[in-house]
């Protein structure tokens, strides 16, 4: 091949790989993607912000809920040139990938048929607005898709579980002084089995009682006002159970525990909003 067929050959490889840089399209410096959900294909990154701790409003189609923890916002924009996807493929794209990671949708659908005025999305494309339990997190995500699917934002706010840093003085203090002690013990969604992270408060429990022989306590389970009150007060109970089992497994005494649920008759919070939900969600010890 002579010098010049090699130039003609390096002339269109460099106009393929222009292309397809353009095709592209470049993700502005210091973005990064959702940890749990990928972005659109051909759809670049033009804009995100991340903030340690912020509360944004989520809409569930016919309220808004105020959730705080740390947050993150990523805006998306279809790549120059490329073939942009429409509003119902992107939310519906987020609505599947949610589902699949053991997410639940809260809604997905038009924008401006969401009871949601105020709503921090665009009211013209569609919505699509998750929950996700991820190891000891709460995940809440929002998808708004805007211009016919030309951009989206994806918007997170990561919330820790609910931790409590409690020994069996700050227990026996507050049994003597108050009678009652409240504790936020985590459990799976709907069940009663405790989860890992709170087996230090049930070992600061059984310490509290080897310390103090003749202390005798009352566990009582307590929950939000969601779902059906019924079900929600034999929840409570199973999980007040639970907690007397977990006590006894490392040596103590049954006659000295009993437990008992109420359910949702005993709030200490706001039950409209999350944090406050997050409140009654409780399991309280009371002196006998």
């Amino acid at each position: 091949m002579n010098l010049t067929g090699k130039l003609v050959i390096i002339f269109f490889v460099c106009l393929i790989v222009a292309f397809n840089i353009a095709f592209a399209g470049e993700d502005i410096e210091g973005s990064k993607d959702n940890p749990y959900l990928s972005r659109m294909p051909n759809y670049q990154i033009t804009d995100s912000e991340e903030k340690e701790f912020e509360a944004f409003r989520f809409c569930d189609g016919k309220a808004l809920k105020t959730v705080d923890g740390r947050y993150s916002k990523v805006y998306y924009e279809i790549n120059e040139n490329a073939t942009k996807a429409s509003d119902l493929q992107i939310s519906r794209n987020y609505e599947n990938a949610v589902r699949n990671i053991g997410g639940t949708v809260l809604y997905e659908g038009n924008a401006w048929e969401a009871s949601c005025e105020n709503g921090n999305f665009c009211g013209t494309g569609r919505l699509v607005t998750a929950k996700i339990g991820k190891d000891s997190k709460e995940i809440w995500v929002q998808i708004s898709t805007c211009n016919g699917g030309n951009d989206y934002t994806l918007t997170m706010i990561e919330r820790e579980a609910m931790k409590q840093d409690v020994t069996a003085g700050d227990m026996l203090n507050a049994l003597n002084t108050a009678g009652h002690v409240t504790l936020y013990i985590n459990f799976d969604t709907g069940k009663s089995t405790i989860k890992p992270e709170s087996q230090h408060v049930i070992d600061q429990i059984v310490s509290l009682m080897k310390d103090n022989p003749d202390l005798k306590i009352g566990v009582e389970g307590h929950t939000d006002n969601v779902g059906d009150a019924k079900k929600n007060k034999i929840l409570s109970e199973e999980r007040a159970k639970a907690v007397v089992s977990a006590i006894v497994k490392q040596g103590i005494d049954a006659s000295r525990l009993s437990a008992a649920g109420f359910g949702q008759d005993k709030p200490i919070a706001d039950n409209s909003t999350e944090e406050g939900r997050g409140k009654n969600r409780r399991v309280e010890l009371v002196k006998r």
